[in-house]
C-alpha cells in the first residue's frame, strides 16, 4: 500500500509534535568564497563551527606526506549531485581545482568548518 495510509486507505496520524533534540540540525553547504563561519549550539552545549564559504584546502601530498593550505579555484565534480559542481558547493568525496593540481575532499566540510583534501595523481 502507499507509504503512510493504513491497509483500508485510512491516514495515519502522529500522536504528538517532534521534540526538540529529535529535530534535524541546520543542513549548509559550503560554497566557493571568502572564508565565512558560524557557530551552532548542538547537545551538551557544544559549539560546532559550520562552514558557509571558503577558498582555503588543507591537501596532503602523497608522494612527500606534506600538508599544505592551498587556494581552491574551482569545484570540478561532485559525486552526490552534478548540480552542485555547476554551483561549487564543496562536499566530502568532490574533485577540486588547486594551486597545486586535483584533489579530492576527504572530510566533512559541513561538520567541521575546514576542508582537507588529498591530491590526485594523474
Amino acid at each position: 500500500m502507499r507509504a503512510g495510509r493504513k491497509y483500508t486507505g485510512a491516514k495515519y496520524h502522529s500522536r504528538r509534535k517532534k521534540r526538540l533534540h529529535e529535530l534535524r540540525g541546520i543542513q549548509i553547504k559550503p560554497i566557493l568564497g571568502e572564508p565565512r563561519k558560524k557557530a551552532i549550539r548542538v547537545r551538551g552545549g557544544i559549539f560546532k563551527q559550520k562552514l558557509l564559504r571558503t577558498n582555503i584546502a588543507n591537501v596532503l601530498s602523497p608522494k612527500n606526506h606534506k600538508m599544505q593550505k592551498t587556494e581552491i579555484k574551482n569545484v570540478l565534480e561532485t559525486p552526490q549531485n552534478i548540480f552542485f559542481a555547476r554551483q561549487n558547493i564543496l562536499l566530502k568525496g568532490s574533485i577540486i581545482q588547486t594551486s597545486k593540481g586535483k584533489a579530492r575532499i576527504t572530510n566533512r566540510p559541513t561538520q567541521e568548518g575546514y576542508v582537507n583534501a588529498i591530491l590526485i595523481e594523474e
